[in-house]
């Protein structure tokens, strides 16, 4: 039986070779990649919503390379130590899969069996994920409109991806996690000072949320130095500044064949109350 629920009557889907199906007889085909489209046309907002296939490519090359691992090594860490034997984990706007994969193999390692969804609006980016790890469940969905039963998740992960805060309360069970992962202060200090003649640090703010207790805010803060400009640039795509930075600021980025720079992030965790 799929993690995943029926998106047009909330019937359990049952997971076959080439198509997940309900009960009352919708379908829904399984792509070459092993991913599922589960988005209804009036959940989408455009032709073809989420990241383009730049930015898919981008993400997919820059986090294969490892940078970003220290992050991956503290979610690791957490989930492992919040969750059970056979767990029920959701990464929301799981992206290419880096994240979602990585956990799940982690787990798996620890001798754990988790049962492992990953949902994202962009059907190009999760065609890589569901490419990099067959033993996670993937699905294009809206993270406003999840495809799964209330009270279904033990452990939710958001990692940059849009807060959905009545969703992720209702998919999650009672004294279940959330870890929300946001970029601190001075995530990428360093290339905003190349990009912006005044940059100016991130906001950190500790927002509490109806129906959650905080647990934790975990800092993961490192340095990396990137030795090529495919990936400074690959790195630049993959952030919101490739979309707002004056031509001014970004040809002084293609310019580099070297940075060094600050990343830098924090991991709220909350227990789901009720």
């Amino acid at each position: 039986m799929s993690l995943f629920r029926c998106p047009v009557c909330a019937a359990p889907l049952e997971r076959g070779e080439h198509a997940c199906r309900c009960e009352n007889g919708h379908s829904y085909d399984i792509a070459r990649e092993g991913y599922t489209y589960l988005l209804p046309p009036n959940q989408k907002h455009s032709a073809a919503p989420g990241d383009d296939k730049g930015m898919a490519a981008a993400r997919r090359d820059f986090l294969s390379k490892g940078y970003y691992s220290p992050l991956l090594n503290t979610l690791c860490c957490q989930i492992l130590s919040h969750s059970g034997d056979s767990p029920a984990i959701l990464d929301a706007g799981c992206g290419e899969g880096y994240y979602t994969a990585g956990i799940y193999q982690a787990m798996r390692a620890a001798g754990k069996a988790p049962r492992m969804a990953g949902t994202d609006i962009s059907k190009v980016i999760l065609r890589a994920a569901a490419k990099r790890e067959k033993g996670v469940e993937f699905a294009v969905a809206s993270s406003y409109h999840l495809p799964l039963a209330d009270e279904s998740v033990d452990i939710l992960l958001d990692c940059f991806s849009p807060l959905a805060l009545e969703e992720f309360r209702r998919v999650l069970k009672p004294d279940g996690t959330f870890l929300y992962v946001v970029p601190a202060a001075d995530h990428l200090w360093e290339m905003k000072q190349v990009l912006y003649d005044r940059p100016y640090p991130n906001e950190e703010k500790e927002t509490p949320y109806e129906g959650f207790s905080y647990e934790a805010i975990v800092p993961v803060d490192t340095v990396i130095t990137l030795t090529s400009q495919a990936d400074i640039h690959a790195l630049f795509q993959m952030t919101p500044y490739y979309w707002k930075t004056p031509k001014a600021g970004a040809e002084r980025l293609a310019a580099l064949d070297r940075l060094t720079t600050r990343i830098s992030f924090r991991v709220h965790i909350f227990r789901k109350l009720w």
